[in-house]
């Protein structure tokens, strides 16, 4: 590495300082010097802010400037903005101008890289749409209907299942459940999963040559992502993965590699835990020296694998980033920051004790013979990263760091029901934020039915004691309103359309308009279901609710104009607040896209191309501390509370049955055998990535359908934990837990105004270890 240019006086004093103000653990980031560096933080270790101090470092040490920057880079757009203000004034506090780095998201960076080299990158830019394919998109479905036609005999094994006598209801049934949700989930699943680990269909291919698997399940997920590519290149379309895989592609011309490289001094990567493999390797490419190919390239990656909290449902698997921590360790360029000024130290103690509770399960459970080796495969796959959050010093610049207890800092309740479980939180919301208006609150939940019956139950507490109850989920289901409402128009355009049936039905069961229940088998005769003949026996009460929903649907075609059919659908699905807003602002985006040109027919093109290309954005407030608010109860899931915190957060109904949950497969599916396609093809996909991600010279391992689904629950076992292990993390002052004795047999099906349908509930397995634990947190209700 080239020497380093000396520095001034003053600057040199301001940065000494500037390091002494770090914590111990902190300062490893501020003394990096280059080469590869892997950084371990605990929740709360303030990441973002020693990454800032970091950049800030090197920024001043090698007089970086336009021509040679530090690039920095992380997930989302509103983190490379806070990152970016951090820097900025990191250097004002050093007296330096705010240059010398850049702050992207990652595909923010491809992109970059891929635009500027189009004849490499093979993307025409000004003519391609990016889209986010998700298992209903129509260039999901579509790819499905090629596949099916040009693989009829693979269709038919499938078709068949496990057995099959021939009758003709049943074959139409299980055609539906192929075409409309096993295919696309295996399709969306695949896809997404082999793209982002860098493989092609041609290597999907070729690792179904080595499994043993009576379906051929990736011999079916190489011949649906084949039609994928072929769909999306015929339609101009790309992905995320594209812009990755394209900016690897032109780094691949040794020119521009070079090029591009002499103005990269380094890349420090935020949010590591969340990479692929295909993200890793371009951070690695631009990280390298452009001189010194053989030497580690300057790059530093901040994580924390305990907080990986999307790698069931999203290709992004901590395992990853714990082997570079195991490789940098053996470098030791291995840093950890473990103290947290976030939490009490109560509610540190309960996380630190589920992190060891996991694990201790999973290895007793698994049979597990530990070697002291977390680089070999199954070590590195343990569901935490055995590093405890430990209290700050004393005199930590942090202000209110490990704040003082409220309460017990730790209370732990069994109410009767969950109804009772309301009347506690509300009472418990009521004392803190009545004497404490300047702190905030959130209730955190694992499903978003959890989410609107809580919202609903406690909507009088704005009006009765002020204090706002804000339904983060409300404004996410904004973004499915133009998918919903295209749904229910493609149905009334053609209400005998199977398709266009079921999906309508799918609507108004999401909403909790009409009670779950087997859609495959209305959907089958939609002509029967819809006006059944009198010679045909009675159909039963949920069945009859969804066909006067449609029926009414139907109805609302021909007694109104087709251009306010829209808002009446709005009012139809029960749409509050934004959500009506929302409609409001679509209706009128398709009136002004179809004037002089006004149908039925013109409008669901309208709608369809504004659901495909992705362009249209709900109604929310914009505020960055929406959720955070002073006085403020916010009711949010689990996942988006990551990256947030409180001063009291309550987590409620964590039953075994939702927390860890179990394996599901669903009932119309069971045709195919007690798996689901696309996990039992997500796990083998993983394990030959796994198996050969750090020694390519080995075959592949393609674990048997039997072996792959039980290895995928393993997997979202210790994800929930890590999901729970976040969600305790997000407390200041209070954690407040509980388990009802009495709650829904699934929260899909239940409505919040009755109480009959309530069964005896089993706790979480981490609750009653918690509470033999910590006997002085368990409360009496």
């Amino acid at each position: 590495m080239t020497s380093q240019p000396p520095l001034l006086d003053h600057l040199q004093e301001q940065l000494k300082l500037l390091r002494e103000s770090l914590r111990i653990g902190q300062r490893s980031l501020a003394d990096w010097k280059g080469g590869r560096m892997a950084v371990s933080a605990v929740p709360g270790a303030g990441k973002s802010h020693s990454l800032s101090v970091a950049a800030a470092f090197a920024i001043a040490r090698n007089q970086l400037h336009a021509r040679k920057q530090l690039v920095i880079v992380t997930y989302t757009r509103s983190a490379a903005a806070s990152i970016k203000s951090k820097i900025k004034e990191r250097l004002r506090e050093l007296k330096l101008p705010p240059t010398g780095f850049t702050v992207q998201t990652l595909h923010g960076l491809a992109l970059q890289i891929a635009s500027r080299h189009p004849d490499l990158s093979e993307l025409n830019l000004e003519s391609s749409t990016i889209i986010i394919p998700t298992p209903s998109h129509r260039i999901i479905r579509a790819c499905v209907e090629q596949w099916i036609t040009s693989t009829p005999k693979r269709y038919q094994v499938l078709l068949e299942g496990l057995q099959f006598d021939g009758e003709e209801t049943e074959r139409l049934r299980r055609q539906s459940v192929l075409r409309t949700e096993v295919l696309p989930s295996l399709a969306h699943t695949v896809i997404r999963e082999a793209k982002s680990s860098g493989l092609s269909p041609e290597n999907v291919w070729q690792l179904n040559s080595y499994s043993q698997d009576p379906y051929d399940t990736l011999a079916i997920a190489a011949g649906l992502y084949e039609q994928y590519e072929k769909l999306m290149r015929s339609r101009a379309y790309i992905d995320y993965d594209d812009m990755i895989l394209a900016a690897l592609r032109v780094l691949e011309d040794e020119g521009i590699r070079h090029h591009w490289q002499t103005q990269v001094f380094g890349v420090f990567e935020d949010e590591a835990q969340d990479s692929s493999p295909l993200q890793e390797r371009l951070i690695t490419v631009l990280a390298q020296d452009a001189n010194n190919p053989n030497l580690a390239p300057n790059l530093i990656r901040v994580g924390d694998p305990n907080q990986a909290i999307n790698s069931t449902f999203t290709p992004a698997d901590p395992v990853y980033f714990n082997w570079f921590c195991n490789l940098c360790k053996e470098e030791n360029n291995l840093a950890t920051m473990d103290q947290a000024g976030r939490s009490n130290e109560m509610i540190i103690k309960a996380a630190n004790f589920v992190l060891h509770w996991v694990c201790q399960r999973w290895k007793t459970e698994s049979n597990y013979q530990g070697n002291g080796n977390q680089n070999s495969l199954n070590s590195s796959q343990i569901p935490f990263r055995l590093q405890d959050i430990n209290p700050v010093s004393v005199g930590d610049p942090q202000p209110d760091a490990n704040p003082l207890p409220v309460g017990k800092g730790l209370e732990i309740y069994s109410p009767e029901d969950i109804f009772r479980t309301v009347k506690l939180i509300e009472k418990r919301v009521i004392e803190l934020l009545s004497d404490n208006s300047n702190n905030n609150a959130a209730i955190l939940v694992r499903e978003n039915r959890q989410g609107r019956f809580l919202a609903e139950q406690l909507a009088h507490l704005y009006k009765e004691h002020n204090i706002r109850v804000y339904e983060v989920s409300e404004v996410d289901r904004s973004s499915l309103i133009p998918l919903e409402i295209l749904k229910l128009l493609q149905f009334l355009d053609r209400p005998h359309s199977p398709d266009n049936l079921k999906s309508a039905l799918e609507v108004l069961e999401q909403r909790g308009l009409i009670p779950a229940q087997d859609l495959n088998a209305l959907a089958t005769y939609p002509e029967q279901f819809l006006y059944p003949s009198p010679l045909e026996p009675p159909q039963k009460p949920p069945v009859e609710q969804a066909r006067r929903y449609c029926c009414n649907l139907l109805r609302s075609k021909i007694e109104l104009p087709h251009y306010y059919l829209i808002s009446f659908l709005g009012m139809t699905l029960k749409y509050t607040g934004s959500e009506l807003a929302t409609v409001q602002k679509l209706a009128d985006r398709i009136n002004q896209e179809t004037v002089g040109n006004s149908s039925l027919k013109t409008t669901i093109a309208a709608l369809n191309e504004i659901v495909s290309s992705e362009r249209f954005e709900g109604v929310e407030e914009d505020n960055d501390d929406q959720y955070t608010r002073s006085g403020q109860l916010t009711i949010i899931t689990m996942h988006k509370a990551k990256g947030l915190d409180w001063d009291y957060v309550f987590i409620p109904f964590l039953h075994d049955d939702v927390l860890p949950g179990k394996p599901w497969v669903p009932t119309a599916a069971k045709f195919l055998g007690d798996f689901t396609l696309s996990e039992v093809a997500r796990a083998q996909i993983r394990a030959a990535v796994h198996s050969q991600y750090q020694n390519s010279d080995i075959l592949p391992r393609i674990p048997h359908p039997v072996d792959a689904w039980e290895e995928a629950n393993k997997l979202k076992w210790a994800e929930e934990f890590r999901l729970l292990y976040v969600a305790m993390t997000r407390a200041k002052r209070l954690l407040w837990m509980s388990a009802a004795q009495l709650g829904p047999f699934r929260w899909s099906v239940f409505r919040g105004d009755q109480t009959t349908n309530l069964q005896d509930k089993k706790p979480c397995p981490i609750l009653p270890a918690l509470m033999n634990r910590f006997p002085e947190s368990v409360m009496d209700d």
